[in-house]
This record gives C-alpha cells, structure tokens and sequence, in this order.
C-alpha cells in the first residue's frame, strides 16, 4: 500500500469519527434542547393562561426554542451546502460507508499536469529568463563587469 492510500485511508477514518462522534451528534442535541425549550413554552403557557406573566415566559421559552431550531437547520444547512459547493459529498459519503461503490478513489489525489519539465523548473537552467544562459544574473557570467 503506498502512502497515499494509507492516508487516504487515515483521512476516511477521521472523517467518518468526527461525523458520527462530534459533529452530527451535537447538531442532534441542541436540536433536541431547542425543541424541549419549544415544547415547554408551550406547555408553560397553556397552563399559565390566567397569568400574563406566566404566559409571557411561556412565550419567551417558544421564542428561544424556535431561534435554537432555526440556527440548527441553519447550521446543518451551510454544512451542506459547504460539502456540495466544495465538491466534498462523495468523501463524506464514501467516510460513512468506505466499501460503497465508487469509494476505491474517492480520497486519492488527482495527477495534475503542471507543463513543468522533469527536473521541475518551468523556464530551464536560466531561472526565468530563457535568453539570457547567465543563470538570473542580468549582466551576464561576468559578475557585473558589462565588458567581460
């Protein structure tokens, strides 16, 4: 297995833990504690209906319970929309089940192109000008001596 494998394999794991150990599992509690705040505003103001203040609690607990549900889809929603727009759904699929169909490749690097020659200096030996062979040096292989 070549190192590029092996870290992609590592990052899978990674990945596929902090989903299902830190991120989806938070999203779901504080969804759930927004809600109960939801659920008990309502219930607080139900049974306060004689009293303005109990039912002003009662609407400050919906209040809150509905802003904690609308972050939390919000929240959930840009961390989708992040994964779409970075093209990151297939890793995030292929990290909750690596053995899916398509998955083989899904953390492996492309092999880019860069037009760089083997030895990886994109104009040759003269380091970026390719009329001048004095290696960069403007006034020629002379150390500055224009008449040499």
């Amino acid at each position: 297995m070549d190192p590029q494998q092996k870290a992609a394999q590592e990052a899978s794991r990674f990945v596929e833990t902090f989903n299902d150990v830190i991120l989806y599992p938070t999203i779901a509690l504080l969804s759930a504690i927004a809600f109960l705040f939801f659920i008990w505003g309502i219930f607080e103001y139900f049974t306060n209906a004689a009293n303005e203040e109990g039912r002003r609690k009662g609407v400050t607990h919906i209040t809150y319970g509905i802003i904690g549900l609308v972050v939390m889809v919000s929240a959930f929603a840009i961390l989708e929309i992040a994964v779409a727009t970075f093209g990151l759904d297939k890793q995030l699929d292929c990290a909750d089940d690596p053995s899916a169909s398509g998955c083989d490749s899904a953390f492996t690097l492309p092999e880019l192109d860069s037009g760089l020659p083997s030895n990886g200096n994109p104009t040759g030996p003269t380091n970026g000008n390719p009329d001048n062979p004095s290696n960069g040096n403007p006034s020629g292989p002379s150390n500055g001596n224009p008449s040499n």
